[in-house]
Parts: C-alpha cells; structure tokens; sequence
C-alpha cells in the first residue's frame, strides 16, 4: 500500500467521522440522528479494518524479509554442484 493511498483511505474515513459528528446538530431531529450515526459507524469501522490491514501487510513484509534472509543464508552454505560429463 503506497502513502497516498493509505493517507486517502485513512483520510476518507476520518471525514466520514467528522461529516457524521457535524450532521447530527445541522439536521436534527431522527433523520440528523440516524444519519450521524451511520456516518460514524461507516468511519470507524474503516479505521479499524485500515489498522488491520496494515498489520497484515506489515506481517507479510517481515515474513517476505525473512524468506529472503533465509534463501541467502541456505543458497551460501550449499556447496557448489559438480557437472557430470555425459557419456559419449
């Protein structure tokens, strides 16, 4: 995941809390309400679906690395194959 996109995905959920937080006392009423309420509950659930994935991502990048470190350390301790010669 780039830093843009992680700064505009973690960004859209943020102003999904804050349009959630203002639309309650602009509308009013039930409707201001219900409709803040979904607004918040839709930005907080991406924020914590957001971290997850970055956990996730972060996790496969330290297993990638280790595969890595693991492949070089192995393909140093082999030593090198022999050719056979065909028989002519």
């Amino acid at each position: 995941m780039t830093s843009r996109t992680r700064l505009l995905s973690f960004g859209g959920a943020a102003v999904l809390i804050v349009l959630g937080v203002i639309a309650d006392p602009m509308l009013g009423g039930i409707t201001g309400e219900a409709i803040a309420i979904a607004l918040v509950s839709v930005g907080a659930i991406a924020v914590v679906s957001l971290v997850f994935l970055e956990v996730g991502l972060s996790e496969d990048r330290e297993r990638a690395r280790e595969r890595a470190v693991r492949t070089v350390r192995t393909v140093r301790r082999r030593p090198p194959r022999r050719r056979r010669r065909r028989p002519d």
